[in-house]
């Protein structure tokens, strides 16, 4: 029973770790001509969560020391719910941006500290990450799809729309309540360090940074890509679920193999050349449906796994944060640059074309990387 409250709790956790990015990709549109933003700044509002995911996640070990690993994270999830509600009172570009700068802070310290959470639960079960992989997965989905017909039934109220995302916060922090209570810091313990000269961990964090590059890309865009292939809004918007639907199965699955066979190559080569696939055929013009769910194919092993290989190189919750920190702290940061990246480039040129190409050379450098990922300590 215990385990099955501490699974919950980190399932419930990461529920809230996407929606507040997600629910703005397929309202992208709705944005930018209510608020009269551009591309590239419309962008930012996907673009400023995940760069604060990655400037402030290192702190984000640090802070667990002082305050708790799990006082830190019940924290972090009454900011996330906070800044999500807030943007209920009203819908502007100065608060949008706002809330996606303090809501990224949360996020940023509430990620690495369930990989360590993980690791203090079941040290010897990194492949319990797919819990925290698939959740994170399902609040995506939650909010990219339900976020148009919830913009549409209350009578086209943006702010509606965004906010109503709060009630997963509020019911998370409650949930982790009772930890947050039993989780005072240990006095003596050890303290969590970034492993800034490992090989391995730098490695890590440049295909954290590739992987997520890659799909904030695709969450952020390929609703107006579609749109922009002739598609309804109505049917991008499927789309975009979709994207997000298929990787909740993939993200359970992946780390169990990964496990089983004892090396993360295979998964990691074989998910990256779908995402090349996936991409391929959207350069080419062919049908957006085949394209789509070779990305999510792709996308829904490879952010489990970027999670977890870090928890499996950790000997200690400690060591398993700064880990978590560094590769999530440099990853996000590089990623941050994905959907800005397609933004502008869009903005510049007038069609995804140019976009794309780029997206395809990121997937080729992942590819190469994760080539000299090979047996993990687990």
């Amino acid at each position: 029973m215990k385990n099955f409250y501490t699974l919950l709790a980190i399932g419930m956790a990461a529920l809230n770790l996407r929606p507040l990015m997600t629910s703005v990709a397929p309202l992208l549109g709705t944005v930018q001509r209510e608020l009269g933003m551009s591309g590239a700044a419309a962008s930012l509002l996907t673009t400023i969560p995940v760069l604060c995911m990655g400037l402030f996640a290192p702190l984000a070990a640090k802070i667990g020391d002082r305050l708790g690993l799990e006082r830190t994270i019940w924290a972090s999830l009454l900011l996330i719910a906070a800044m999500t509600g807030l943007r209920g009172a009203g819908s502007s570009v100065a608060l949008l941006i706002a809330t996606a700068v303090v809501g990224g802070i949360g996020i940023s310290l509430a990620g690495p500290l369930l990989s360590a959470f993980i690791k203090k639960n079941f040290p010897r079960r990194p492949a319990v990450v797919s819990v925290y992989s698939a959740s994170m997965t399902v609040g995506a989905a939650l909010a990219s799809s339900l976020s148009v017909p919830v913009y549409e039934r209350s009578g086209e109220h943006l702010n509606t729309a965004l906010a109503c995302w709060a009630v997963l916060g509020i019911a998370a922090a409650a949930l982790w309540w009772s930890f947050a209570r039993r989780g005072a810091p240990s006095k003596g313990r050890a303290r969590s360090i970034l492993p800034l000269r490992n090989r391995k961990a730098i490695r890590l964090t440049l295909f954290f940074g590739l992987m997520a590059g890659i799909f904030y890309s695709v969450t952020a865009w390929i609703a107006p890509i579609a749109i922009n292939f002739g598609y309804r809004p109505d049917q991008a918007a499927v789309f975009l679920s979709l994207f997000t639907i298929i990787q909740i199965p993939v993200s359970l699955i992946a780390p169990g193999l990964v496990s089983r066979w004892g090396s993360p190559r295979p998964v990691l080569i074989g998910c990256g050349l779908f995402e090349l696939a996936g991409v391929g055929m959207l350069l080419l013009g062919l049908p957006v449906l085949p394209a789509v769910i070779m990305l999510g194919l792709g996308a829904g092993g490879l952010f489990p796994l970027a999670l977890m290989l870090p928890i499996a190189e950790a000997r200690t919750p400690e060591e398993a944060g700064g880990w978590s920190a560094m590769t999530q702290g440099g990853g996000y940061i590089l990623g941050a640059m994905g959907p800005l990246s397609i933004g502008a480039l869009h903005d510049a040129s007038g069609s995804f074309t140019a976009a794309l190409a780029i997206l395809m050379v990121a997937i080729a450098a992942m590819i190469a990387v994760q080539w000299g990922l090979g047996g993990s300590r687990s």
